[in-house]
């Protein structure tokens, strides 16, 4: 996978827009650190492209979400506690 800064990017545009096709994805830096991924599509996969990265999106959120429960030691919360504050939920909801 190539790398390629956003300086790069700004100055050489049409030479990474050309090379895009080939490497299929580049990762775009920042300072050395990365901050976007083009990824060559077409017309014909444009749909399938969104819908994969929002999937892998929402995976990489969910992920998180259970990194920090088990950091915060959530992951130890009794079913009837998380049920209860289900119910609480959907009470104050229905008012």
């Amino acid at each position: 996978m190539k790398f390629v800064s956003v300086r790069d990017l700004r100055g050489r545009s049409a030479q990474v827009w050309k090379e895009l096709p080939e490497e299929r994805e580049m990762v775009i830096t920042s300072n050395g650190r990365p901050v976007a991924i083009l990824s060559a599509i077409t017309e014909a996969n444009l749909e399938g492209a969104l819908s994969a990265f929002r999937q892998a999106r929402a995976i990489e959120a969910v992920a998180g979400l259970q990194r920090q429960s088990v950091k915060q030691g959530m992951d130890k919360t009794p079913m009837a506690e998380i049920e209860a504050e289900i119910k609480a939920v959907r009470k104050r909801r229905a008012k």
